[in-house]
């Protein structure tokens, strides 16, 4: 018995414990601090609340006895590199893995994939949301003490990626992130990367090996390019900030909060300018019309012709898309529909109704654009559009024209649960400057004067506005309605809350939710 009238067992249990925390680990510590960066265990701490954490298999070791003592093991392979259990976020149970570069550079060893088959089964039968920290360098060749030559028959990937679609997953990506990591990361809803992360599927020696050349890590697949190319969904400066986000989306994913504030919904009647070929940032809309400081905007950097938001109205959580208008004057791109597409999954596997804000001329056109199969690429936008069953709203702030508008509204004006316009509503087969010079091409060639061809273009323009105009629309009932700015809140809000809510499902909705 212990001095202190422990019995041996429960001090050896205690020692070995004591072992894998920061505290018992100074010189793993130091290096963290010399890099600038946390620990595994800390952000853990910062993302769960205090005392909540349940960890398994913390005695874990890496599969190396052959080759090292086991007082090494225990000194150097706590966790065997991986931290992962079952806490509360917000006081709301959520499953935490997180890699631990201090451990053999967060590789992936044998026995934390046996961990991580373990954790993802228990995620499965909890139905619990789950934040990835994947910081790592992927598989690691140095575990001796198992019997397999490849390895390929890891379940850990399969099972991981069979959580898509059934729980909310948040891959959190800081420092270097390669191969096996990368690969869990990728599989996540969501992926925050802070702006020294280095994500790729290989890394330095993966790509040497594979007759590359030599590269610096730093050189693989850098956060910025990613945030441009729409690998990532949210770009941060560091870690305790993708923490904070994570927590911010977890909540989102939990459902309705009671407590909100929102802008003064007058200003709403500003957003859009008088001049009607004027660009203007939906960014504005989106903030006055959510809840105070409840917007998460994703993959900002990416398909910039649509803004992709998480966002509350009165407390509910939505999913806003909007045209950007700034950027091909709303049209919608290649990059556009793809980043349309996939939210629209995003939203509807986890229950999250879509508001639409709709300001576009249409798909992007032109021989260039089609060399990108964008036919395919526009297509998922109807086709995901259609298979969605959560509440649809779509709101036409200025543009609503021709395939790109009904993209915007589920496939068709009638898609959605409602389908309003403000008074700046404009509506047509196509812009209505194209169509006056395609359908009015012989009676304009034929005015010889300059002047007078303009000025008869200009007529036939206004004429086809005041024909396209949102009440000449909502007169033939192509529209449900037309509605006053300040007064869209109240009718998305009282329409959703006469939605009733998703009933209890016993599995997926969705099979999957694509991860591009």
């Amino acid at each position: 018995m212990a001095d202190d009238g422990t019995r041996p067992e429960l001090a050896e249990v205690l020692e070995r414990l004591a072992a894998t925390r920061d505290e018992g680990r100074p010189e793993a510590v130091a290096r963290r601090r010399t890099a600038g960066r946390r620990t595994a265990r800390e952000n853990l701490d910062d993302l769960c609340d205090e005392g909540s954490f349940i960890e398994y298999g913390a005695f874990a070791l890496a599969a190396q006895r052959s080759r090292r003592s086991l007082e090494e093991l225990i000194a150097k392979t706590p966790a065997d590199g991986l931290i992962g259990g079952i806490g509360r976020v917000d006081d709301a149970p959520c499953a935490v893995l997180s890699y631990d570069y201090t451990v053999l550079a967060g590789t992936q060893g044998a026995i934390n994939h046996r961990k991580k088959d373990r954790l993802f089964d228990v995620i499965e039968r909890l139905r619990l949301p789950v934040v990835l920290f994947a910081e790592g360098g992927g598989g690691r060749p140095g575990d001796t003490d198992v019997a397999t030559v490849s390895g390929l028959d890891t379940m850990a990937f399969a099972l991981f990626a069979r959580l898509s679609g059934l729980v909310p997953s948040i891959g959190i990506a800081s420092g270097f992130c390669f191969a096996g990591n990368a690969a869990l990361l990728g599989c996540c809803d969501i992926v925050i990367a802070t702006a020294d992360a280095n994500i790729g599927m290989g890394g330095p020696a993966m790509i040497e090996a594979g007759g590359l050349g030599k590269h610096d890590p730093k050189e693989v697949g850098p956060a910025a390019m990613h945030a441009s190319t729409g690998g990532i969904d949210l770009l941060v400066d560091d870690e305790a900030e993708a923490v904070a986000v994570a927590r911010r989306l977890l909540s989102i994913f939990r459902g309705r909060t009671d407590r909100w504030e929102c802008d003064d919904q007058s200003k709403l009647r500003d957003v859009v300018p008088e001049h009607r070929r004027t660009a203007y940032d939906p960014r504005r809309a989106i903030e006055i019309l959510a809840d105070t400081d409840s917007v998460i905007e994703l993959r900002a950097g990416f398909g910039r012709t649509i803004v992709t938001s998480f966002a509350r109205l009165e407390g509910r959580p939505v999913g806003i898309l909007a045209n950007d208008p700034r950027h091909l004057g709303g049209a919608i791109d290649r990059d556009g529909a793809d980043k349309a597409a996939r939210f629209m999954a995003l939203c509807d596997a986890h229950d999250l109704p879509i508001v639409s804000l709709c300001d576009t001329p249409g798909f992007m056109v032109g021989p260039k654009a089609e060399e990108n199969a964008q036919v395919r690429h526009f297509a998922r936008m109807f086709v995901t559009g259609a298979s969605v069953t959560v509440p649809w709203i779509t709101i036409v702030l200025r543009k609503g024209y021709g395939l790109g508008a009904q993209a915007m509204a589920a496939g068709s004006f009638h898609a959605p649960l409602l389908t309003a316009s403000w008074p700046t509503g404009e509506f047509g087969g196509m812009n209505l400057e194209g169509a006056v010079r395609l359908g009015f091409r012989k009676e304009l060639d034929a005015i010889e004067d300059p002047d007078d061809r303009q000025n008869a273009f200009d007529a036939m323009v206004a004429e086809a506005y005041q024909r396209g105009k949102a009440l000449n629309l909502a007169s033939g009932f192509e529209i449900d309605t037309v509605i006053d700015p300040a007064d869209t809140r109240r009718v998305i809000a009282g329409l959703l809350g006469a939605a009733p809510p998703p009933p209890p499902r016993p599995g997926k909705k969705r099979p999957s939710v694509d991860p591009w």
